[in-house]
């Protein structure tokens, strides 16, 4: 059994469980967070307009079969796939991951995206992908196959999204999967063989028929939905008339900060990078400088 101690913050909320002394156990309590899933959907506490995940010794509802989180600062957490139908309670409410981002902390919308990505990579692993027989839990991060030895782990799939500048404006397109009428980013997944650079670049070209330079690396961003990771990159437009890949953009032009159109959320790093360089516009200072 692992004991557990509880760290509060002023409110008396839980934000993190560290591991204690196995020689301290009277001043333990067995208690984690419970990431329950219907596809993608989150089970939530609900305490009047407040929302918070689980944290508690049971599951708040029955549960077959769940995994361990591990997080970085020994956070203890249990995430599972479940059916919403079989469980309703006028203190809990099933919110989708992408929404839960406007109720939940940072920290727990982090927590939530990570054990997102365990429990589709947990639904999607249960036979081996060399010779079919069932895979069993390895490590918390690994499953493996007692047949052939192969041994899996949680599939990532990264993916770049770029922020390009022509002088006092920005290229901002309309994808056709986008759910909204927002703007965003180009955008696209790594392809084998080429590093990230390089798609970039062959991104903004298949997308927009454009040329780009000055590539500079911005930031990342898990992106739960379901697997990804995203990495922001700023570049300057070089040459080239917009010519938009028509099976995936529906619009795309430059915006100068005066006239930006409906943006995509905050929660995403599309929105941060765009934020960033508005800032930067309105101070007055060259981004190319800045890291």
């Amino acid at each position: 059994m692992t004991y557990i101690c509880e760290r509060l913050q002023v409110d008396k909320v839980p934000v993190a469980l560290l591991p204690c002394s196995l020689n301290n156990k009277s001043m333990c309590v067995e208690l984690c967070y419970w990431f329950l899933f219907d596809k993608d959907k989150l089970l939530l506490r609900k305490e009047g307009d407040r929302y918070s995940v689980p944290f508690s010794a049971d599951s708040p509802m029955k549960v077959d079969h769940s995994l361990c989180v591990p997080f970085a600062d020994g956070t203890e957490a249990k995430a599972a796939s479940v059916d919403s139908s079989d469980f309703m309670d006028e203190g809990y409410e099933w919110i989708g991951l992408r929404a839960s981002w406007n109720v939940l902390t940072t920290a727990e919308y982090k927590m939530a995206g990570k054990a997102f990505q365990m429990v589709h990579w947990d639904r999607n692993s249960r036979f081996c992908p060399a010779c079919g027989r069932p895979m069993a839990q390895n490590t918390v991060m690994s499953k493996y196959c007692s047949n052939c030895k192969q041994e899996v782990y949680p599939r990532i799939s990264p993916a770049i999204i770029v922020l390009i500048r022509r002088g006092e404006e920005i290229l901002l397109v309309h994808a056709r999967n986008f759910k909204g009428s927002f703007y965003g980013l180009v955008a696209g997944f790594l392809e084998v063989g080429e590093t990230l650079e390089e798609c970039v670049r062959r991104e903004v070209r298949e997308e927009t028929g454009l040329e780009i330079e000055n590539i500079q690396y911005f930031d990342s961003q898990p992106w739960p939905y379901p697997s990804g990771i995203m990495i922001g990159f700023f570049a300057d437009y070089k040459s080239g008339e917009i010519r938009l890949q028509d099976d995936e953009l529906s619009a795309g032009r430059f915006f100068t900060i005066d006239n930006l159109p409906e943006l995509p959320q905050k929660l995403s790093i599309a929105r941060r990078m765009i934020e960033r360089w508005r800032g930067m516009r309105i101070e007055g200072v060259n981004l190319k400088t800045q890291k």
